[in-house]
Formats: structure tokens, sequence, C-alpha cells
């Protein structure tokens, strides 16, 4: 089979660790038979020093008309300063608005070959296997009225959380339908006792979890979800909330597994779906070696899955990942002190090698 993936590499780190997930997708077309066609596309920081733009109408268009898009992390200090329309922020959402990427889901699986690279204890995270599903094109980043008024030390900023019933149902289904291909448990995070938009959140969750008896449900407070994913991590299956909250949530449970380069993400619900690692583009470690690829290819094998349905490939990149970690490599986020680390390209290398 063949199929056309639209490739934004990014900034800082982006090039590498994207790179490396290709060669893995090209590992898995020789082993399986399959092609992949790449086309390249600029967006991001990269985008804005070249187009002035985060995201230019060609590449958004290119997008649209892809099978996926692998992408690269944006940003980074050189475009702290502009304004908030043309950061490189912007062209992420952008780019989900535009494909109607409605839902985030970013698996967080603690491999036990890195039980001990977390600084938590790991009698408590051993066992950690949940799948974190954010709501991605509503809440907080998308609502109007927005924006900085006033002058001097009048100055004040707005933003504005809105959801409508539509879209907390149709993330909220979602979650339901995941659950039953893991472990029956979903658990729904809001803050229902004191804004209104989780009111509806809360009520429609409700609503929702009434057509999936067979599914064990419940609801958690915001601040208490922050507790126990660090007290009890292993009692969630499936968590399905908000657009900030799964943003803030889902890097605090990339903890859990050691580094945030081992967090993939799938960005999905529209024709094209949407796969990058869940970190920035550290750019302090630009060009090093030190980058950790993991969080990328795990991610390009939740393209094989979600988009391509090509479940046994995506399987074949997770177990290559697993045994690389079983045979001790480790990159520089993920090395006790002492410990032996290898490159970014060593590390890609091996997960290629290691494909059957």
């Amino acid at each position: 089979m063949k199929f056309k993936i639209v490739v934004l590499r990014g900034d800082g780190i982006g090039p590498e660790i994207v790179g490396e997930a290709q060669n893995v997708l090209n590992r898995i077309g020789d082993v399986f038979g399959h092609s992949f066609e790449y086309e390249y596309h600029h967006a991001g920081g990269i985008a804005i020093d070249t187009f002035d733009s985060p995201l230019p109408s060609d590449t958004l268009k290119a997008c649209q008309n892809s099978q996926a898009v692998l992408k690269g992390p944006f940003g980074g200090p050189k475009w702290d300063k502009i304004e908030n329309k043309k950061r490189p922020e912007a062209g992420i959402l952008a780019l989900r608005k535009g494909l109607d990427l409605f839902a985030n889901l970013r698996p967080v699986k603690l491999y036990d070959a890195l039980k001990d690279a977390s600084t938590l204890k790991p009698e408590v995270i051993q066992g950690t296997d949940m799948l974190i599903v954010r709501e991605l094109i509503s809440g907080i980043y998308f609502g109007e009225p927005r924006g900085l008024h006033g002058e001097g030390k009048d100055r004040y900023g707005v933003n504005t959380e809105i959801y409508r019933f539509s879209e907390v149902d149709r993330i909220v289904r979602l979650a339901f339908q995941l659950a039953e291909l893991r472990r029956k448990k979903v658990m729904s995070v809001d803050k229902f006792n004191v804004l209104e938009s989780s009111r509806l959140w809360h009520d429609v969750a409700e609503e929702v979890s009434k057509h999936f008896p067979h599914i064990a449900f419940e609801h958690q407070i915001v601040d208490n979800a922050a507790m126990q994913l660090i007290r009890e991590p292993r009692q969630f299956d499936v968590l399905v909330t908000t657009n900030m909250f799964g943003d803030i949530l889902s890097d605090e449970a990339a903890m859990l597994t050691g580094s945030l380069g081992m967090l993939p993400s799938a960005s999905i619900g529209g024709q094209v779906g949407l796969y990058e690692p869940s970190h920035g583009s550290a750019p302090d470690i630009t060009g090093t070696g030190k980058a950790n690829p993991l969080a990328t290819i795990l991610s390009a094998a939740m393209m094989l899955k979600y988009s391509f349905k090509l479940q046994r490939e995506s399987d074949a990149i997770e177990n290559a990942v697993e045994s690389v970690l079983i045979a001790g490599l480790r990159t520089a986020d993920l090395a006790r002190k002492g410990e032996k680390t290898v490159t970014c390209s060593e590390m890609g290398a091996a997960v290629v090698k290691a494909i059957k």
C-alpha cells in the first residue's frame, strides 16, 4: 500500500527527531511491503521567518489534501516577543482548526525498563497505562472575546472559556469508544464547582455515560485529578477533559514515563490526522545529538494505527521501542547519573534495526 504524508519538520530539534521517525516508517515499508511518499512544507517559526506566517495557506492546503501529517515541535525563544496571532503557537491552533482535529490522544505508558527514570517511586508508577483524551479546538484557547486592553497600570487581559453541547458530546463519546478497546473505564475531568463551562461539561458527560452502561464512569475535579495522577496513576484508563486542563495534565502525566521525550500524540477527528511529539522544540539542545526521538517515533506508530489502520505495523514499532529500552539504550533525558547515553540518530537506528 502507498501512503501520502505531509511532513512539517518544525523548529529546534524538530528536523532531527522527525527524520528518525521517517527512517522507522521507511523500515516498516520495507518489512511489510508499503511505501510512504513525503511532501515537505514549512510551518511554525521557520515559516514565520520565510513567509511571515506561522501557517502559510499552501501548507494548510497540502495538509488537507494528504492522508496524514507528521509534525515536529514549533517555536522557540526567537519568536517569543512577536504578537500572538503571528507566533508559532498560532500556527498550531490554526492547523488543528483547519483540519477539524477536535480530539488529541496522548497515551501515557510506562515501559518497565524505564521505571527508574522517573523521579517518582517505581512502586507507585509501575503498570501505568492510560490514554488522555483532550478536547482540542474549543475552550479557552479559541473562545471570544479575547485580547489585551488598556494602557499602563490599567492594562488587562481577557480570555473566554466556552463549550457547546455538541463539542462536549462528541469528545466524550469518542473517549467511551476508545475505552471499549481498553480496560473499559472513563474518568471525566472538569471544574464544575466553579466554572459554568465545566458545569455543562459535567452534565453532558453524565448524559453520554448512560449510553455506555458497560463502561465504568467517574468524574474528578481537575485539582484532585492532578494530585491523583501522582498519587495513584494506575487508577486511570481513559481520562477525558477540556483543552486547557488536558494541556496541563498530559504534561504532568509525562513525568510518569520518565520524560516528555516518551510521550507521543495523535490529533484526530477530521479526514486527516496529525501526529507529533508532546514536547517542545528544545532549542538549547538543537544539533547536539541529545534529542530523544522516541516520542516522535511512537507518534508515527499512532499514525499507522489511526490513519492507515495498520495495527500490526504499529505494534511492530512499539515492540521495537520496548526492545531497545530493555537492551539499555538511553538518550540523555532518560539516563540516570553516570549511565551511558546514545545520540538521537543512534537511538533511531537501533529502533530501525529492531523492527522485524
